[in-house]
């Protein structure tokens, strides 16, 4: 299982689709060194990860800092690979909200 590449968020369980591509694709970028960045609207984050490893499949997990809206945010989350091409996972936002998502492979 390939985690890294480009990933285009298209469902997320708390925000719409206005909201996601507010300024650019919302999308999550993960590179081959486990680090990366992301952004849904108005929020931006890097990330730093690693590959866990769990009975029922693989899991990258990540920490994130950023920005929303101009104010300091940071958290956690992590992704795993429900099909070919297809990721799902969980931003959290310390001490805020969480949402789960779903990601496609950019092509």
């Amino acid at each position: 299982m390939d985690f890294t590449g480009t990933w285009n968020i298209y469902e997320m369980e708390l925000w719409d689709d206005d909201y996601l591509n507010m300024e650019v694709q919302a999308c999550i970028v993960i590179e081959p060194d486990n680090m990366g960045h992301f952004q849904f609207g108005l929020v931006y984050g890097d990330i730093d990860g690693k590959i866990v490893d769990y009975v029922d499949g693989k899991r990258f997990e990540f920490t994130w800092e950023g920005n929303e809206e101009c104010d300091h945010v940071f958290g956690s989350g992590w992704v795993k690979i429900k099909e070919k091409d297809l990721l799902e996972g969980e931003f959290r936002f310390h001490l805020g909200d969480s949402s789960t998502f779903l990601a496609r492979r950019a092509k």
